[in-house]
């Protein structure tokens, strides 16, 4: 008798050969199936836990030759996106090995994560692997702490640690997730991390050294530092502790074009530029040439100012014209009749009400924090507002030139020229048929 097939001379196939194909399919699918906790029981609101670590962390393991394990107390999401190394993985964008500039190779075991460079553990060197935050388990719960290991393939054992703040200059805030790179030298190990959500950042321990801090605007959200990416680096000398802030901004070879031109009023006009511009440099209104078009007639220029200068001197100058206005018009009225005082009490002066300052909240204080940190340096603008003496002409169209423009890296460019045109004043519609005000209602039978 084949195998399959029951006693007897009638006996059915229990599995006929055309079948097979279809079940090891559906074993298949069902393997692959997505795992979720089974139904019943209390909600799970605890992210994962960390159990353990391969090898244990602060250690020298000269002949280490495996892989880097996380072990944890349940199953945990291998990602939406699982990459197998190629570096568009959930969890190849949550594990940072230093030092290494090639994407690792990570596994996902249920419970555990297991992490090795690409181009395998090097002899004496000290490696730092950094879990972020956001693994997550099958219930969504996700963890908010980061996990390091750190040890060594025979040089000493770190001791170093390094801590500081980066602040993204352009946008005026913290550097949120900047990434962290330390290039110890001479020969350039990167080390990395990233920033909390007030900028600051510690990394450590570190081999001892003269490092090179780079905090970068990681725009990809690759963990690598791109030649276009915004950034800031300082010199750490050995035995830093504490690294000055570092104020990322964007490093471009070329220096700024105008974008566009717009027309504020009949008096000014906004230059917007393709970067931020130096801070410091001086706007001479006297180099910018301004020209009616189609006949290039020359137009003084009163003023070029940062847009946040403009603007602040534009408040005041209309602070001063309120002032005036009010007071041209205001009337005197504190000559009072005596005989409206009679039998009215005197009315005194009430005291004022003692307010004590209440404490700060949280937000307020960082609030405040932040502001005292900018405050150390001038804010960045890539807006300039040109002001002229006489209108500009409806429906106008002039060229502008303003030469010797630096941006924040201090690169100059040769010309800036852009032109614009000035919007037509729009009349407004009259109605067709004027209502009759006169108020005289026409006599009965006539028109």
């Amino acid at each position: 008798m084949e195998w399959g097939q029951r006693e007897g001379p009638s006996a059915p196939t229990a599995f006929p050969p055309y079948r097979l194909p279809a079940l090891f399919a559906l074993s298949a699918v069902l393997a692959c199936a997505k795992m979720a906790p089974p139904p019943g029981g209390p909600t799970d609101h605890i992210p994962p836990i960390l159990l353990s670590t391969v090898p244990e962390s602060v250690g020298v393991y000269p002949t280490w030759d495996k892989d880097v394990e996380f072990r944890f107390d349940e199953i945990v999401s291998e990602g939406s996106t699982p990459s197998m190394g190629l570096g568009t993985g959930d969890l190849e964008r949550l594990i940072l090995v230093s030092p290494s500039h090639e994407i690792p190779r990570i596994k996902w075991k249920r419970d555990r994560i297991t992490v090795r460079p690409r181009e395998g553990w090097k002899p004496n060197r000290v490696y730092r692997i950094e879990l972020l935050p956001g693994i997550v388990d099958l219930s969504r719960n996700k963890t908010d702490t980061s996990i390091v290991i750190t040890f060594s393939t025979g040089s000493p054992l770190p001791t170093d640690t390094v801590e500081g703040q980066a602040v993204d200059w352009v946008a005026g805030q913290y550097a949120r997730q900047a990434l962290i790179a330390l290039a110890l030298m001479p020969d350039t190990l990167i080390y990395r991390t990233l920033t909390d959500s007030s900028g600051r950042f510690r990394i450590g321990p570190l081999p001892q050294g003269e490092y090179v801090a780079f905090a970068v605007l990681d725009a990809n959200h690759n963990l690598q530092k791109e030649d276009r990416e915004a950034f800031d680096s300082v010199r750490v000398p050995q035995g830093t502790k504490t690294i000055p802030t570092l104020w990322i901004y964007p490093h471009d070879s070329v220096g700024p074009r105008i974008s566009g031109i717009t027309a504020n009023d009949s008096v000014s006009a906004t230059i917007t530029f393709t970067q931020p511009l130096a801070p410091r440099q001086r706007f001479d209104s006297l180099q910018v040439l301004l020209r009616e078009l189609p006949d290039s007639i020359p137009v003084h220029v009163a003023s070029l100012l940062p847009k946040p200068v403009d603007d602040s001197i534009q408040l005041v100058v209309r602070a001063r014209i309120d002032s005036l206005r009010a007071d041209s018009i205001a009337r005197d009225t504190t000559a009072v009749p005596a005989d409206s005082l009679a039998g009215k009490k005197p009315k005194f002066a009430q005291p004022r009400p003692i307010h004590l300052p209440s404490r700060p909240s949280p937000g307020a204080a960082d609030s405040t924090a932040l502001k005292q940190l900018l405050a150390q340096r001038p804010p960045l603008f890539d807006k300039l507002v040109l002001r002229v003496d006489s209108a500009f002409k409806p429906g106008g169209k002039y060229l502008v030139d303003v030469p010797g423009i630096r941006n924040v890296n201090g690169v100059a460019t040769e010309e800036a020229r852009a032109g614009f045109t000035v919007p037509e004043i729009k009349e407004e519609k009259k109605d067709s048929v004027v209502s009759d005000t006169t108020g005289v209602q026409p006599a009965a039978g006539k028109p």
